[in-house]
């Protein structure tokens, strides 16, 4: 038998937001790697402001994901 840790449910507002952390998350990471491996994504910027953007994009993912786990979906702001 698997053990009951969880004695509540989760409401579906925690749900929905922990689903919207999770696909936000993604997508910044998956729009950082965009801009440092692609070449030609966005056209007209050189490679250094590519890499450089690409890599700011990914801590701002990295730090809004930490700050979404540190303060969790039950606090509203």
């Amino acid at each position: 038998m698997l053990p009951d840790n969880n004695k509540e449910q989760k409401s579906p507002k925690r749900r929905f937001l922990l689903i919207l952390g999770v696909t936000a998350f993604t997508a910044l990471c998956v729009l950082g790697l965009l801009l440092i491996f692609l070449d030609n994504f966005p056209p007209g910027l050189d490679a250094t402001k590519k890499k450089l953007f690409g890599g700011f994009v990914l801590v701002y993912a990295v730090l809004r994901f930490s700050r979404y786990l540190k303060r969790g979906p039950d606090n509203e702001e």
